[in-house]
């Protein structure tokens, strides 16, 4: 199988996902704002997303895919669908008894998770209902994730990353609803959390189709305990930290952003734009990369899995560069043309194109995070990942306390963008250090390339952006204001394109034959 191919299928699946991700929250900004129901709605749907990316995609397949990758390599197929189904028993032991805890306790979860809402009761109730409506999600969205590492371990790639698409898909039917019924704001939050379950349940079904077809339905059984589990669970528990450092950075930025009106809901929003090229680019060549390198490092092809590595890194900072360059300077025109109508305001566009510059920043980071981290996941080492992730969580804290009572809401962008460059530099280095990266002068040109063709993208961008200013304002028609931004875009990528082929960087001919292999 193509690894560009499917780098390409992975991405292409998490950009469906996030468009209709976009289209789910320009209705939501329309219909929430950014008041009490607004900020209850998200401070809930994060809490179940946190521990689903700690639990389920940062753990498990952290810890799963490796041992699953030297289960089909040394055993074959029939004992690593055995060895899958223990452990996915397992995991379902673990998250209904999270369910069972969290709902009990969800008032007290909640009062740590947003502290700034307790002074405020009808505030903090309504968040903790709302969160006890979402909290199923989790256990729905692990099994999906468990599920869909299988799929990720076999080589099978598009079922998994289809399936959060539903999500979407049935969000976006009930926000239609909602506006044709004019709901209260109250009432909308309700029933969107209701449907966040049932679009959980609609991605479970996707992947446990896709296993059928596949002819590898895990043998669900009581959890045992044997030197697999005890192996899995000792690389597991680590992962925890390591491959969700993303979402502890959000999560503590949440917890502090809760003193401040609106701040977390600014951060929302700009946190889902720097997420669209995060997912496409980071998150897909991760979910590509681990069983890649897990497979030849288990085969014992070394040079195959540095290949693997360096062409991810490539792939990686292609797209990650040009889009931090872009976010950055058109962070006020994205925002005002995706967002600004109905609750959302002025203000709010400015407040958060605020947070998105920043965020920009720390967008190749967040990307090189998800390049580096399967090298050691791959070598069934998640320690040093969870060290370096809790020094970057350290820096986060310090640098959000410190910054907040001046910046409000950026200075928690700019904690998350600082951690995250000091994770990521930290795991280039140990790997370098071990010998499990290296980047010849001439990959290190291409890179420097990379970095002036996206600078100068972003000149073009910027003064293009102020020749079109009128165009994005709020008495434009809402057509022209999406015809202006894409035809800047699109300007902006085809210079770059041009000036990474012409420079020798990446020949489009020679991705084109990638994908096409």
């Amino acid at each position: 199988m193509s690894l560009y191919r499917n780098f390409f299928s992975v991405g292409a699946m998490t950009m469906l996902s996030r468009v209709l991700g976009f289209v789910r929250d320009i209705m939501l900004a329309g219909v929430l704002g950014t008041g009490l129901a607004a900020d209850a709605f998200v401070a809930a749907f994060r809490f179940p997303n946190l521990f689903r990316r700690l639990f389920a995609e940062g753990a498990f397949n952290a810890a799963f895919i490796p041992l699953f990758a030297g289960a089909l390599e040394r055993k074959g197929q029939g004992e690593a669908r055995k060895f899958a189904g223990r452990i996915i028993s397992w995991l379902l032991l673990v998250l209904i008894s999270l369910l069972v805890l969290a709902e009990i306790f969800m008032p007290a979860i909640m009062a740590l998770f947003v502290p700034g809402f307790v002074a405020d009761p009808v505030k903090f109730e309504f968040t903790v209902l709302l969160a006890r409506i979402c909290f199923p999600y989790l256990a729905l969205m692990s099994l999906m994730a468990a599920f869909g590492a299988v799929l990720n371990g076999l080589g099978r790639f598009l079922a998994a990353a289809f399936a959060p698409v539903m999500l979407n898909v049935v969000l976006v039917l009930v926000l239609a609803l909602l506006v044709l019924l004019s709901a209260g704001r109250g009432d909308a939050a309700l029933i969107l959390s209701v449907g966040i379950v049932f679009g959980g349940v609609a991605q479970v079904i996707i992947v446990l189709w896709a296993l059928g077809r596949a002819g590898f339905m895990p043998d669900l059984r009581l959890p045992g305990w044997d030197r697999d589990i005890k192996r899995f669970w000792a690389l597991a528990l680590p992962a925890m930290l390591s491959g969700g450092i993303t979402q502890i950075n959000i999560f503590v930025g949440t917890i502090i952003a809760s003193g401040a009106s609106g701040a977390i809901s600014y951060l929302y929003y700009a946190d889902r734009l720097y997420q669209l090229p995060l997912g496409i680019i980071g998150i897909a060549i991760g979910v590509v990369l681990l069983p890649e390198l897990s497979r030849h490092l288990k085969g014992n092809r070394f040079g195959e899995a540095e290949e693997a590595q360096n062409k991810s890194l490539l792939m990686a900072m292609l797209l990650a560069i040009p889009s931090a360059a872009a976010l950055y300077v058109l962070a006020s025109p994205i925002i005002q043309v995706l967002f600004q109508r109905g609750a959302f305001d002025t203000a709010a566009t400015a407040a958060t194109a605020a947070a998105l510059s920043v965020f920009a920043f720390g967008l190749p980071a967040f990307v090189l995070i998800k390049v580096f981290q399967p090298g050691f996941f791959a070598r069934e080492d998640t320690l040093t990942p969870t060290l370096l992730a809790a020094a970057s969580v350290s820096l986060n804290i310090g640098l959000s306390l410190l910054l907040f009572p001046r910046y409000s809401h950026v200075g928690i962008a700019i904690a998350t963008s600082a951690s995250a460059w000091l994770n990521a530099m930290c795991l280039a280095g140990f790997l370098i250090r071990r010998g499990h990266f290296f980047l010849s002068g001439r990959q290190i040109l291409h890179h420097l390339i990379i970095i002036f063709a996206s600078v100068l993208m972003a000149f073009i961008l910027w003064a293009g952006a102020t020749v079109l200013a009128p165009a994005f304002s709020a008495t434009t028609l809402p057509w022209l204001q999406f015809g202006a931004l894409g035809a800047l875009i699109g300007v902006g990528l085809y210079l770059y394109a041009a000036l990474i082929h012409f420079c020798g960087v990446a020949r489009m001919g020679e991705l084109l034959a990638g994908f096409r292999r």
